[in-house]
Order: structure tokens, then C-alpha cells, then sequence
């Protein structure tokens, strides 16, 4: 029979007997924070693992330690970005999340973790070149896909678009824009004319394409519709127009910015912007990397949809942190008549 002496001995020795259990480590490398969606891609992928840890808390089991670093914007960025990786490499944590600044130049980085046997999550922007455990993006061919469907509802086939493209050709994200886009209009029968290409992506290179186009078109009526790939360039371009009293251009932008769903509900040249859930965005990444962490089976590639914001879409529209509304009936002409809310896995 023990004694309360005894039993009072002995408990430190069982508290001392539990096993501590270190969170995992993930490295998490952001692109940028001032495109403001990607901000709120960060906000979903923090919130993300603040609730992973608290479940972890309270089930005894394993959470997550993040190792942020930010990238910055442009070339600067890039090369900033690779030497991160390669750094975060040397650090050896259980996963790594990236947010690439550029398809092709982490490509050597990648690769160098692949051979450290650190798996690898991308989200927004994919890696060409080594091997990733998992890939979350928006579906931005559906993004590029939904704005020339709807471009094309505005125009008679008459004749010919007269059409100014923004893109970004650094970016698988953007290039997957692009292309949709002109796939819609082809499939719609709508003949276009591209009379000039310029290139942005975030607010100091969209004012440079702004001031270009009004230089290059001065002419009111010479331009019936801007597509940009995103609104962090795309908003400055529809500043720039505004001021110029360029209000007959049709503009289609991509990621859903509260700024740009005010001027499609003050009528101020965007007519549809394909909006990123990026809060959900962030969130499925973190899990996905979660899952690696863990050893677990997760899809190669996610594909989280778009939401076309129009004037008559934009009652059902949520906001960048979601949650993802119900599946509609698109009120024009389009192959796929229904917008569908569900994520796309592919193994």
C-alpha cells in the first residue's frame, strides 16, 4: 500500500517520463507583401497553422513552427528569393512552402532540396524544374477563361476587338491567365485584334503600362477592351484611365482587390474580375504541407476556383477570406454554363 509520501515522489518522475514533442518546421518563402491578395494568401496560411497548433495542443500531438522569410518585388526579389531558398535549405526544416517569385530561376534551389530530402509545397506559382510534393494554385486558366466569356458578352461580332493585353510571362499563374483568356474569346467566336502588349504585375510597373497606353492610344474610342493579368498592376492602369476620363475601355482584371470590386459597383471601366479565394488559398497550402510533414498522401496539384465578380454576380461575391458561396448559373453566354464551387485534386 503506498503512502502519500510516496505517491508524492513519485509523481515528478511520471511528469519527467512524458516524451516532449517538438512542432514540425516549416519554412515558409512569401513572394511579396505589398500585392495586396497576397497578403491575405499569408493571413489564410498563418491562420491556417494558428489553428493547427491549437488542435495539436489539445490532442497531444505534433504542431507547426514557421520560419517566414519575404521575398520582395522584381528582380531585386528574385534573386533574393533563390538565395532564401538556398539558405532555408542549409536550415533543413521538415517541409518548405513557396510562394515562387519566378517559374524558372528556383528551379536550382528546388533541386538542391530534393537532394536533401526536404519536400517542397508551391502555392500560387509553380517551380519549373525539380520535383514538388504538392502544387496549390487558383484555377487561372478558369480566371483568364471566365473574363473573355465575359468580355465577349459586351461586344457585337461584327468586327474585329481591339484589344490591349498586360501580362506577365515570368509566372505560371499569369500565363495560364493569359492563355484562358484568349481560349474564351476563340470559343466564343469573337474575332480580336491585339494592338499592343505591355507588362505588370505590381503598382510601380502597372502606373509605367498606364502612362504608356495613353501615350500610345490617345485617342478616345481607340481601344475597346484592356485585359490584365492581375489586379496589383491592373488597379494603378485603371487609376491612370480614370483620370484620363477613358471611361468607354472595358477593363477584365484577376484576383478579386476591394478595390477593384468598388469600381465595378461604381460602373468605373473593370467590368469582371476573376477573384482568387486567396485566404482559402493560403489555408489549403498550409495543410498540405502539414500532411508532408506528417508523412501523409495529399494531391499533386489543387486547383482552387475563381469567382467571377460582374454587376450581376457581385451581390453573391464573399471577399478574399471566402468562404467559397454556392455553385450559380452564369447570367451570359458560356460553354460551361454553370460556375461550380468545388476544388479540383489531381494525383
Amino acid at each position: 500500500m503506498f503512502t502519500a509520501q510516496a505517491r508524492a515522489t513519485d509523481a515528478p518522475a511520471a511528469s519527467a517520463a512524458l516524451p516532449v514533442v517538438l512542432p514540425y518546421r516549416i519554412g515558409v518563402l512569401y513572394w511579396s507583401m505589398n500585392i495586396p491578395g497576397q497578403v491575405v494568401m499569408r493571413q489564410g496560411l498563418e491562420a491556417e497553422a494558428v489553428r493547427i497548433n491549437r488542435d495539436a495542443k489539445s490532442q497531444g500531438g505534433r504542431g507547426v513552427e514557421l520560419l517566414p522569410e519575404v521575398a520582395g518585388d522584381g528582380a531585386a526579389g528574385i534573386e533574393r528569393q533563390i538565395a532564401q531558398m538556398h539558405e532555408m535549405v542549409r536550415r533543413k526544416p521538415d517541409v518548405i512552402i513557396v510562394q515562387p517569385t519566378d517559374n524558372a530561376a528556383l528551379a536550382v534551389p528546388l533541386k538542391a532540396a530534393n537532394r536533401a530530402g526536404i519536400p517542397v509545397v508551391a502555392y500560387d506559382q509553380y517551380i519549373s524544374g525539380g520535383a514538388l510534393a504538392a502544387y496549390i494554385t487558383s484555377d487561372n486558366r478558369q480566371a483568364g477563361y471566365l473574363d473573355g466569356e465575359y468580355i465577349a458578352s459586351l461586344f457585337p461580332k461584327n468586327r474585329p476587338l481591339r484589344l490591349v493585353l498586360v501580362e506577365y510571362p515570368l509566372v505560371s499563374s499569369t500565363v495560364e491567365r493569359l492563355n484562358g483568356f484568349l481560349d474564351a474569346l476563340r470559343d466564343q467566336g469573337t474575332r480580336y485584334t491585339v494592338l499592343k502588349t505591355y507588362k505588370a504585375v505590381e503598382p510601380v510597373a502597372g502606373r509605367r503600362a498606364g502612362a504608356a497606353i495613353l501615350r500610345d492610344f490617345p485617342q478616345a474610342g481607340s481601344i475597346d477592351a484592356i485585359f490584365t493579368v492581375n489586379d496589383g498592376g491592373g488597379l494603378a492602369i485603371v487609376e491612370a484611365l480614370a483620370q484620363a476620363g477613358r471611361d468607354e475601355i472595358a477593363v477584365a482584371s484577376i484576383d478579386g482587390d476591394p478595390d477593384s470590386v468598388a469600381n465595378i459597383r461604381a460602373s468605373r471601366l473593370t467590368r469582371i474580375d476573376a477573384a482568387q479565394f486567396c485566404g482559402p488559398l493560403g489555408a489549403e497550402a498550409m495543410r498540405a504541407a502539414y500532411a508532408v510533414a506528417r508523412k501523409q498522401s495529399v494531391p499533386r496539384q489543387v486547383l482552387v476556383p475563381v469567382f467571377p465578380i460582374t454587376a450581376e454576380t457581385l451581390a453573391n461575391y464573399p471577399g478574399w477570406l471566402g468562404p467559397i458561396p454556392a455553385s450559380f448559373r452564369k447570367p451570359w453566354p458560356s460553354r460551361s454554363p454553370v460556375w461550380r464551387n468545388q476544388a479540383q485534386g489531381r494525383r
